[in-house]
């Protein structure tokens, strides 16, 4: 009886550690985490400064987080994406991210097809009219950026009206832009107001390639808007053309996605850029805890996604750290509002109300008013720029992409 009285206490003790161990012992100790692995996708390779931003902040997240990743550069806005993003889920990935616009559709069709897989995407538009539990757009408030970036080209421009180089009227900026998207469309524009801000007789011309990354057509752009009589130069556009332009001629330059100061020693001011490190990191941890994915995801300042690098002392206006410390606070206070509709026109009118294509379209319908307490309300509706005004004092000098 006693044999079996204890052989029924070891029978009893077992089944309870069972039970135990099935039910997580009631929460008090987390579940096991779910194994990550994300696959990347880059138009270009290292060579285009946009797409080797986002190469850093991929590994940078990757590696701090210790999960394993794929990457796959120089993979056209074509079926090829789509491929590219089939196989990494093949592979194992459950995280699958693009990094450009025209890889949108691809991507849509990849989610469709692994539902089991969560597709993030940078600079869409349509995850918020898809309603697909596994597709996700990101963007960040980078116009932010753009303005303090504008500022500094402002103060730039003073001190070269101060020093006597040219006249206050003679002020031209140039911008060398990759396509008439209101993703360019707002970043010259935030770029503009800024350094209207700070110099208010600047004026700007805008000469498109119809590409993200021609390091011929961007030096050729540059090239013509200085021979235009531009006085600083900067751009939305991925090579070292317009920055290699400037440097040669002498002409100060405002780059975009990381310094270039090691080669423009002499040009270079300051550069804004999104820092998507954090994005990263914030994917991972969803799908590592099991938890959904924000639709339409923006960075911010305060998130550490709109960054500026260190002012060039050598090219930069005396004082320009300072006064961009000054403004980004301001802007962080929400005194400092990039599109106050006060602070520009539109065909020599203040705008009060504006429909803008935030459901996009082929037609690029507007559907959605974006104008609200004074300001344009830019990435509010949604992560990607919809800012596709053209206001007074930029001149576009071509238009065809």
């Amino acid at each position: 009886m006693k044999k079996f009285l204890k052989v029924m206490a070891v029978v009893l003790v077992i089944a309870m550690l069972g039970a135990f161990a099935a039910c997580g012992n009631n929460g008090d100790e987390p579940a096991e985490k779910a194994k990550v692995k994300v696959g990347f996708i880059f138009l270009h390779d290292e060579n285009s400064t946009y797409d080797l931003n986002f190469l850093n902040g991929a590994k940078a997240a990757c590696e701090k987080l210790g999960v394993e990743y794929v990457l796959k550069t120089n993979i056209d806005e074509s079926n090829d994406c789509y491929e590219a993003a089939a196989d990494l889920a093949d592979q194992g990935c459950n995280i699958v991210f693009a990094d450009s616009f025209g890889h949108e559709d691809f991507m849509i069709q990849a989610a469709k097809e692994y539902p089991d897989v969560q597709f993030c995407h940078a600079t869409g538009t349509k995850a918020h009219t898809e309603n697909l539990a596994n597709y996700h757009n990101a963007f960040a408030s980078i116009y932010e950026g753009r303005y303090l970036a504008g500022v500094a080209a402002g103060l730039k421009l003073n001190e070269m009206i101060e020093a006597g180089k040219f006249k206050a009227e003679e002020a031209k900026i140039g911008y060398v832009g990759a396509f008439t998207y209101a993703e360019v469309i707002s970043g010259y524009t935030s770029f503009f107001l800024g350094a209207r801000s700070i110099c208010p007789t600047a004026t700007m011309e805008v000469q498109f390639t119809g590409s993200w990354y021609d390091e011929t057509a961007e030096k050729e752009a540059a090239t013509l808007l200085i021979n235009n009589g531009c006085k600083l130069i900067s751009q939305h556009a991925d090579s070292m053309g317009a920055p290699t332009a400037c440097e040669t001629a002498g002409i100060p330059d405002v780059s975009y996605n990381g310094s270039t100061e090691s080669q423009c020693p002499n040009t270079f001011i300051v550069s804004s850029r999104i820092n998507w490190e954090p994005y990263f990191e914030y994917i991972i941890g969803c799908v590592n805890d099991g938890k959904a994915i924000d639709t339409d995801w923006t960075g911010t300042i305060a998130t550490g996604s709109v960054v500026l690098t260190d002012v060039n002392e050598k090219a930069a206006a005396e004082g320009t750290q300072a006064k961009i410390d000054e403004v980004k606070a301001g802007i962080e206070a929400g005194t400092i509002k990039v599109f106050d509709t006060s602070k520009f026109t539109v065909k020599g009118e203040n705008l009060t109300s504006y429909q803008a294509d935030v459901d996009s379209d082929a037609d690029y319908t507007p559907d959605t008013e974006v104008i609200k307490d004074g300001a344009f309300l830019e990435s509010n509706f949604r992560s990607a720029p919809y800012f596709d005004l053209r206001i007074d004092g930029i001149t576009l000098l071509n238009e065809k992409y």
